[in-house]
């Protein structure tokens, strides 16, 4: 029964750290989308 609670996650193996590049990482495909969306935008008035 003890083993049960034992801890699924622990905050010394770089946490933050992994936190903060996955962060990036999403701003970044966001950013490509809103890129990418624009620039749709502007082909299609062109035509």
């Amino acid at each position: 029964m003890n083993k049960l609670f034992f801890s699924l996650y622990s905050w010394d193996n770089g946490a933050f750290i992994m936190i903060g590049v996955f962060a990036l990482v999403i701003i970044g495909i966001i950013a490509a989308v809103m890129f990418m969306m624009n620039s749709d935008k502007k082909k299609k008035n062109d035509k």
